[in-house]
């Protein structure tokens, strides 16, 4: 990956590329953006700058016998660690060197990423995936020896957010002490979920949002995506280039979430017991990273109606199919009762991260939100 292969963002990697020529280079370094700013591209791109031995004003050469490596995402120093299932196979446990090969193809594939996207490439749907320990270690291990071709060893580290929490002590301490030319660029979209003991450590880089004219132009001259088609996508994409991408490649998941969500709420405004368990049943056969999809598209639902309530509707962006439903939904969801509900689906996010069994965590939200509804009703 390139510079010039993500979309937007011209200051900050004119400031990237500055800080590498004057000499600028923090040992630890955490890209925070969002889903699909491209804040891994970025870091890619700035890890194959710095290794390459010609480099322009603006990019990597992309002729150099580093760039050649980086081309296959194969250079000798180049690290790569990021959430794997962290499975026990024999007397060992896996860890990101033994997804590498899927890894390098998924990101080959695609230059704006998904952790859910990711966990469905590697068949992680029922388990959250985590930076283990076992990482940490093969982290220490590399970097006992030096580097082989470039001036830096570059650790990449993909998600820091969901390091778990026995592998931290591992790692704080080789970012406390690192080898000499050793370089980590720390990628999150969650500054809330990173331990502050690491943010303490490294310099932030911030990565923000795309502007609907940023992903436009991203859309139509690196995807060659008609003008219409980009327009429309960048407005409903609201800053996030990868589902910019998905819309504009027919992707499917607002209509079915849109349908889940449209049964599952009526069923709870009307307090059908017998539809409420049959839809728990459906939504629970799902793996978790999906259920936390589907309560998250939920929020943003409640968000939109009251948009729409605030006499505020021409910010709404959501698909055509959300948006019918959304401009129904909103007349019983007033304000407090989106807040309400607001509550109760965070809560629920927070208990899926934790492993709560999940028939009887949506059993439990269907009859907290037919509460707030019959309420609301009085």
């Amino acid at each position: 990956m390139f510079f010039k292969d993500v979309a937007g963002h011209q200051e900050l990697k004119r400031k990237l590329i500055q800080n590498i020529r004057n000499g600028r280079i923090s040992h630890a370094q955490l890209f925070l953006g969002m889903e699909g700013s491209g804040k891994l591209a970025l870091a890619i791109a700035y890890a194959r700058y710095l290794a390459c031995k010609d480099p322009g004003e603006e990019d990597a050469c992309g002729k150099c016998s580093s760039c050649i490596k980086y081309n296959k995402l194969a250079h000798p120093d180049l690290n790569f660690f990021f959430p794997n299932p962290a499975q026990k196979k024999g007397d060992t446990t896996l860890c990101s060197k033994d997804y590498m090969e899927p890894w390098r193809d998924y990101l080959m594939q695609n230059k704006y990423v998904s952790l859910n996207e990711w966990y469905n490439k590697v068949q992680m749907e029922n388990k959250q995936g985590i930076i283990s320990v076992a990482d940490c270690s093969e982290i220490i291990r590399v970097l006992g020896y030096t580097s082989y071709e470039s001036e830096y060893k570059v650790v990449i580290i993909w998600m820091i957010e969901r390091l778990y929490h026995s592998a931290a002590p591992k790692l704080l301490k080789i970012l406390e002490e690192p080898p000499d030319k050793t370089l980590f660029l720390l990628v999150s979209e969650s500054h809330e979920q990173v331990l502050p003991t690491i943010l303490s450590r490294t310099q932030l880089v911030k990565v923000g949002r795309l502007s609907d004219d940023e992903i436009t132009e991203g859309l139509i001259n690196l995807y060659g995506i008609d003008p219409d088609t980009a327009t429309q996508a960048a407005f409903q994409a609201d800053g996030n280039f990868y589902r910019a991408l998905t819309l504009c490649s027919n992707d499917e998941t607002d209509i079915n979430h849109t349908n889940t969500l449209k049964e599952w709420f009526r069923s709870c405004y009307r307090y059908d017991p017998q539809a409420i368990v049959k839809q728990v049943e459906e939504i629970a056969k799902t793996g978790r990273e999906k259920q936390k999809n589907l309560l998250n598209f939920a929020l943003e639902i409640f968000r939109q109606s009251t948009l729409i309530n605030y006499q505020a509707g021409e910010l709404v962006k959501t698909h055509p199919v959300a948006g019918e439903f959304i401009s129904n939904f909103a007349k019983v969801l007033q304000p407090q009762v989106a807040a309400t509900l607001c509550e109760e689906f965070s809560r629920a996010i927070y208990h899926i991260e934790r492993n709560a069994n999940p028939k009887i965590l949506f059993t439990d939200l269907s009859l907290r939100i037919t509460h707030t509804f019959m309420q609301a009703k009085k």
